[in-house]
């Protein structure tokens, strides 16, 4: 490379970290767990269809994929999934369960057996979406999964029943639907698996209802578990409509946990789990999150140890990974690089594993020696896939938005080791909405942000008012405000970068993907801040998109983030992009899966058909894969659209980016 720095203008940096190179390392490892003493984990693998396969750590430190292709180990249970899988040791070695993508049928697998191959136990049914599994429970000596199931029983998104249900392990229900015990009943439409106590009498699991989301608020259930294998009558211990549970676990002393926000913040608590009318105790008082919003079942914040400290993932707008004395309060965090942990946890002994990430490195997974605070990489260790000097360098920020409130973002400057731009000159930025919209960007290594910083574009993440990780009164900035508070945040960012002087205010650009793309696309129709903008998987049409066309889970999710529909009907009109779609301007780009029954195409082309009413229409693309669903999993289909994406810029920026495809827009 040489110590010579060249000008040139931005945009146009020659970068070696290339579309395929950040699609290759796109997605990460999750939801970990131990088999015996063996750490094992889902692990993505784009160029393979973008499945999800099941990685093990062997004892001489080796990584074994356990399943071939085309096994995909994740579930669709409301469609987000949750913990697919679950493993226990038996007399001749390993044996794991697991949900099997195309199918959703629940498999065992004895991959120590030579001859063996993974064999269903759940049946198919050909009932709208199915049978579908989540969140196993291994129990051996019933010889039984406990999971959720969630059975459709209809062809519409909301036909649908879930509950907590009993697999035979002998194969008896992989043809008989009516060899699976129901647990409890279906009154609840929203369940998680259940946790099962150490001495086997009790069971608790998490609940909620329509119209609420589970950071809204869920109840924390409990049920005897009695000599013949059923559950008794469930009653609800903790929680309720304003108070949301993420977690519960039993601790070693048959004392039951949980993470609830009634304090304004995921805090623990400690609870007997019986009617005897004490309170639950706070573990550790902190204005920090103990837990976060539950898009998929099982997630893991916290984890009991043998010793009776808990593993804990906590923090206010990044995470830790600490070890909680529950009777004194205090946390202790495990030294290391890592600034992002993963809310998924397994423990055996002493020993934690977690998954874990920082700016300069992807994420990796990560074990913690309880007894000596000492952590290490043991699985999917981040390896430079180029010269670390090409990674960004992100700054945490803190900005004023409208009425003086706060607005927590990342920005990512421009950055390259070899060249700079003339310095008279100011550097295009995009702002990034994430998705959620209750979520948060994580501050880690993402190759695809560097794909444009290292070119010289700078990217703005932005954790608007209703992300998560800054407590609950953060995070109902955003009810019935969507469309609003995102909006006003994103550009409230984009235009301090510019009046700071760190960014060109004629080279903005607005970007996001599913709620991200809603915020993306409600920027470009309702303010003039941005000159271009990508829009990836949105929601696009309030009124389509909450009757019907999208699936259960988040079907009346717009009742808080805009309103009760029977009251405000009006306002799910007037805040829709696609109602609005001749009041935008600026160029965009448009990228949709076909199987995405999330934010389906329609949406789209709704959007784009008011679109195509006006006089002149804007310039435009609209790239639709086959194959994909909600969020890109496939090499190919990552490497279009980032090019596509760069391209866009390309032309509305006036830049000269080296080797990239040129995007045909229509106009």
């Amino acid at each position: 490379m040489g110590d010579t720095v060249q000008t040139l203008a931005y945009g146009s940096w020659p970068s070696p970290i290339d579309a395929a190179l950040a699609a290759a390392h796109d997605g990460h490892p999750d939801y970990v767990g131990f088999v015996g003493d063996e750490a094992w984990w889902t692990e993505p693998r784009p160029a393979e269809g973008g499945r999800r396969t099941l990685v093990r750590r062997l004892a001489d430190g080796t990584e074994e994929s356990v399943l071939p292709a085309p096994w995909n180990v994740r579930s669709r249970v409301m469609e987000y999934g949750g913990q697919p899988w679950a493993g226990t040791v038996r007399e001749d070695g390993p044996l794991v369960v697991f949900v099997n993508f195309a199918d959703q049928r629940l498999y065992a697998y004895e991959p120590a057996d030579p001859g063996s191959a993974p064999r269903p136990l759940t049946p198919v049914s050909s009932v709208g979406g199915g049978l579908r599994w989540v969140d196993p429970q291994v129990r051996l000596e019933p010889g039984e999964v406990w999971c959720v199931l969630e059975e459709f029983t209809g062809d519409g998104p909301s036909d649908v029943r879930r509950l907590v249900a009993a697999v035979p392990l002998d194969g008896s229900a992989a043809e008989d639907r009516g060899a699976v015990r129901e647990l409890t009943d279906d009154r609840h439409r929203f369940v998680t698996g259940p946790r099962i106590s150490p001495d086997g009498r009790r069971a608790a699991w998490l609940a909620w209802d329509h119209p609420r989301m589970p950071w809204d608020g869920t109840e924390l259930l409990v049920a005897e578990v009695t000599p013949d294998g059923t559950l008794g009558e469930p009653r609800t211990v903790a929680g309720g409509p304003d108070e949301a549970i993420a977690q519960a676990d039993w601790g070693r002393d048959g004392s039951l946990l949980y993470s609830g926000d009634r304090t304004g913040w995921w805090n623990l608590y400690r609870t007997s789990g019986d009617d005897d009318g004490e309170p639950p105790f706070l573990l550790c008082t902190r204005e920090q999150e103990f837990g976060g919003p539950l898009w998929t079942v099982g997630r893991r914040w916290f984890a009991p140890l043998d010793s009776g400290l808990i593993a804990v993932v906590h923090g206010r707008g990044a995470t830790a990974l600490g070890i909680l004395d529950p009777e004194s309060g205090e946390v202790v965090d495990a030294a290391g690089p890592w600034s992002e942990y993963e809310p998924t946890l397994a423990v055996d002994g002493s020993r934690v594993v977690t998954v874990a990430a920082s700016p300069r490195s992807a994420y990796e997974v990560v074990e913690l020696d309880a007894r000596t605070g000492r952590a290490r990489v043991v699985g999917a260790r981040h390896d430079d896939p180029v010269d670390p000097a090409y990674y960004p360098e992100p700054q945490i920020r803190t900005f004023t938005g409208p009425a003086g409130r706060e607005i927590h973002a990342h920005i990512y400057p421009p950055h390259h080791p070899g060249h700079v731009a003339p310095g008279d000159v100011l550097p295009p930025y995009v702002v990034w909405a994430h998705g959620g919209p209750t979520g948060r960007a994580p501050l880690v290594l993402d190759l695809q942000i560097a794909y444009f910083t290292s070119r010289g574009i700078g990217v703005a993440e932005v954790n608007y008012g209703g992300s998560t990780g800054y407590g609950r009164e953060y995070r109902n900035r955003l009810r019935e405000q969507w469309g609003v508070v995102d909006v006003e945040d994103c550009a409230a960012v984009a235009l301090a970068l510019a009046e700071e002087g760190t960014a060109d205010r004629d080279r903005l650009a607005v970007r996001g993907g599913s709620a991200g793309g809603w915020t993306a696309a409600a920027s470009l129709v309702g303010t003039d801040v941005y000159a271009c903008g990508t829009i990836l998987y949105p929601v696009l049409d309030l009124v389509g998109w909450g009757v019907g066309e999208t699936h259960d889970f988040e079907s009346q999710y717009l009742e808080s983030l805009i309103g009760p529909r029977a009251d405000v009907p009006a306002r799910y009109a007037e805040r829709s992009p696609t109602e609005h779609a001749d009041k935008v301007t600026a160029p965009f780009l448009l990228l949709q899966g076909l199987d995405d029954v999330i934010c389906p195409p329609a949406q789209c082309e709704r959007f784009l058909a008011r679109l195509e009413d006006r006089a002149r229409p804007v310039p435009h693309a609209y790239i639709t894969f086959e194959g994909e669903g909600h969020g890109f999993r496939r090499t190919d289909t990552m490497v279009r659209a980032l090019e596509a994406e760069l391209s866009l810029y390309a032309q509305v920026f006036g830049l000269n980016p080296p080797g990239v495809p040129a995007l045909e827009l229509v106009k």
